[in-house]
């Protein structure tokens, strides 16, 4: 599955440690983080969605996001 997400306030070439600690807890998931301009992705199984999204979320709001905007797609 295709993992889409931003994480807000978007501050661009400062990601800020609501953003760089929801891709490391992504990345804690076993996912690998693709970092764009105005949001990040990965690939990740199906079953694996589900963890790489609630860690992403929590791991976000706990460090200052105000907002979290997420898209996942069955890529398969």
């Amino acid at each position: 599955m295709l993992l889409e997400f931003t994480i807000e306030p978007f501050v661009e070439g400062n990601p800020g440690p609501h953003v760089t600690a929801a891709i490391a807890a992504a990345e804690q998931c076993g996912a690998t983080v693709e970092v764009g301009p105005f949001g990040s992705s990965c690939v990740v199984a199906p079953g694996q969605a589900g963890a790489v999204v609630a860690a992403v979320v929590e791991a976000a709001f706990d460090n200052g996001a105000t907002h979290v905007s997420l898209h996942a797609e069955r890529t398969s």
